[in-house]
């Protein structure tokens, strides 16, 4: 993917950030706060249609998420098979095609089989691109890449001199989108936690205090018209 200069928004990065913060503001339960997350996403896909944004992905479950507590991870395993079951129709509905990042080998065969009907179903739409990211892991997802290009240059398919950066993110999950253009972190935390390494290198990154269930389209727009305010000069003048 060769970066350009437009200014035009097209694909949004969101690390969905503060579900149990807000949880424990509210003096409600964790489990409370994932579901109000669930909404906050439905209103982001909404925003990001509005707004003619052409790729949304979102930061599910990292792969070092599996160091919650079992019952917490249990639950949003859970969460994630209810959501997809409960919003899919819609989805499909608004023109949403549905992809999956990440490692899904560990989830449960239900949930998988869901995951891949709701690829299946949504596969035609043209509307948005809602990539959602389970399992997944900036580090682990370079490493992969490094494999695959050293054993088609041990298999002598490429030499090493043919790995360049074009060649070296074909092997990544989101080869075929536009690269990350914003990156939209919510709670207050101002890092980027291991999500899309490779594909955030020339992204504006714009970080809110407000707690993910509390996401709307008002801070949506105030994320859009703080793009709209930087230049992005990738690396030139």
């Amino acid at each position: 993917m060769i970066v350009g200069t437009s200014r035009e928004c097209q694909h949004i990065a969101i690390i969905m950030d503060g579900n149990g913060r807000w949880a424990e503001k509210n003096s409600l339960t964790r489990a409370l706060g994932h579901r109000a997350g669930v909404k906050a996403v439905k209103r982001s896909v909404e925003s990001a249609i509005k707004h003619g944004i052409k790729v949304l992905t979102v930061y599910a479950f990292s792969t070092e998420n599996w160091k919650r507590p079992v019952e917490e991870v249990s639950f949003l395993m859970d969460l994630f098979y209810q959501t997809v079951e409960g919003q899919l129709k819609s989805l499909h509905k608004a023109g949403v095609r549905l992809s999956f990042i990440g490692d899904l080998s560990p989830l449960s065969e239900r949930l998988k089989s869901q995951l891949l009907s709701a690829v299946e179903l949504t596969k035609d739409n043209q509307t948005l691109d809602l990539i959602v990211a389970i399992n997944y892991g900036g580090r682990q997802e370079i490493v992969n890449a490094c494999q695959m290009l050293a054993k088609e240059v041990q298999a002598g398919e490429i030499s090493v001199e043919e790995i360049t950066e074009a060649r070296f993110e074909d092997a990544l999950s989101l080869k075929d989108y536009p690269p990350v253009d914003l990156l939209i972190r919510t709670s207050g935390e101002q890092r980027v936690s291991n999500f899309l390494l490779w594909q955030l290198a020339y992204a504006e990154l714009y970080f809110t205090n407000c707690h993910w269930p509390d996401f709307g389209e008002k801070e949506f727009e105030a994320a859009l018209k703080e793009y709209n305010r930087r230049d992005r000069r990738f690396g030139g003048r």
